[in-house]
């Protein structure tokens, strides 16, 4: 067993092959997919001002009072790790003026989270996400929601379920609070300690309570659609009807709320069975965010990808499938071969070949071994002989024929 001094902190890990092959390919597959829908990708600082996300995220979220890494630097300053990418997003996208009320920007990046450990929740984790700028417009949100489903396709993810609801406008929000908060204080006394908090500081967080006593008073309180103007009704109803229209199935669940303070209208949830209670592996929503005078809209969404590797072996996808595969390996009889093949090496790497050599004198049953290790589909063998003759004796590692050519046809061929 490794011994503490080498492993990494609680909650956070080391990623490595051959799993990190399955993160190659979950990142490559996002940005060839997002550059299909006019996404660019943005890299912000993983050390923000505190204040960006009190701001946004809001003073009373979990997110802000349990589960952030903040502190204050040698000069003062609060600072955190981003425990979101949104937050920090819109920060970038407020400084570009004009040109970030209508941008498409994407994000790979680790987050961090001050929190207790549990399956598939690391205290450094990493997220997916996208985020499209611009005014309320339920066609964005549907397509926003689509490209999602079609980025877990795209990683051979089955199996997930997608479900959606409004938040209404701000100014519906405040109706809802005020119907809500009047309609639970006959129950105060039933709710859990974080309810009870709640029910003052953000009474929309009792909705969608874990805790079964909580689940259990609000399965007794109206929608929260009923609070809200048609004009809202409306526009989850146009977002719902055109996902039916692109042919992704969704879910209206009347008690999704998402837990942070800047969404407005549509939010959604994707769930996936392999993940057990804790089963979210994405969510998204609409949100407006005031970092400075004017109020940023926009529309995005943010994926797991610690949690997208649970469900995607669940799945029967491995890192195994995604292992780099073929290419060469040098084997030299010699130091002379040796030196030859070092520069024999650089040329075909120069090429865009994978190839792979020992650098030390070696067997040739030590070699051949570390050539078949290494996956190559054939082997080009060196000695004394070859190096004088130009030549060089090429081995089919898959059926184990091999035949002598000259070192430009080797070349040719690799």
């Amino acid at each position: 067993m490794a011994s503490n001094e080498f492993q990494a902190l609680q909650g956070m890990s080391d990623i490595h092959a051959p799993e990190i092959y399955l993160w190659h390919m979950i990142e490559e597959r996002a940005r060839q997919l997002f550059s299909c829908y006019g996404y660019e990708e943005l890299r912000t600082p993983s050390l923000e001002k505190l204040s960006i996300f009190k701001r946004s995220i809001g003073d009373t979220t979990d997110v802000v009072q349990k589960e952030m890494y903040a502190f204050e630097d040698r000069g003062g300053r609060e600072l955190a790790l981003r425990p979101e990418g949104t937050a920090g997003t819109i920060r970038h996208l407020a400084g570009r003026g004009e040109e970030g009320q209508n941008a498409r920007v994407f994000y790979i990046s680790p987050m961090f989270r001050c929190e207790r450990p549990q399956a598939g929740r690391k205290r450094q984790f990493h997220q997916v996400g996208v985020e499209d700028t611009g005014e309320p417009n339920p066609l964005a949100d549907a397509e926003c929601i689509a490209l999602q489903q079609q980025l877990l396709e795209a990683w051979g993810l089955t199996g997930s379920k997608i479900q959606i609801n409004s938040r209404g406008t701000k100014e519906d929000q405040k109706l809802i609070s005020d119907n809500l908060r009047q309609l639970l204080d006959e129950h105060r006394g039933d709710l859990c300690d974080d309810c009870q908090r709640r029910m003052d500081e953000n009474v929309l967080r009792v909705i969608d309570c874990k805790n079964e006593k909580c689940k259990a008073i609000a399965a007794t309180l109206p929608e929260m659609r009923s609070f809200m103007t048609q004009e809202s009704q409306d526009y989850l109803d146009t977002v719902i009807e055109t996902l039916g229209q692109m042919g992704v199935e969704v879910e209206y669940d009347r008690n999704l709320v998402r837990g942070l303070d800047y969404y407005v209208h549509t939010v959604w949830e994707i769930t996936h069975g392999a993940l057990g209670a804790q089963n979210a592996i994405a969510g998204g929503g609409r949100y407006e965010i005031a970092l400075g005078k004017k109020a940023i809209p926009g529309v995005g969404f943010a994926m797991g990808i610690e949690r997208v590797i649970t469900s995607l072996e669940a799945c029967g996808v491995t890192a195994g499938q995604f292992a780099p595969k073929g290419g060469l390996w040098l084997v030299s009889l010699g130091d002379e071969a040796l030196a030859a093949n070092m520069q024999l090496a650089r040329e075909l790497r120069g090429k865009g070949l994978r190839c792979g050599m020992e650098l030390a004198a070696k067997s040739m049953k030590a070699q051949m071994r570390k050539a078949n290790r290494a996956g190559a589909e054939k082997v080009i063998i060196r000695g004394e002989d070859e190096i004088a003759k130009g030549t060089a004796i090429v081995k089919d590692m898959e059926d184990g024929s091999q035949e002598e050519m000259g070192l430009d046809d080797v070349l040719r061929i690799a």
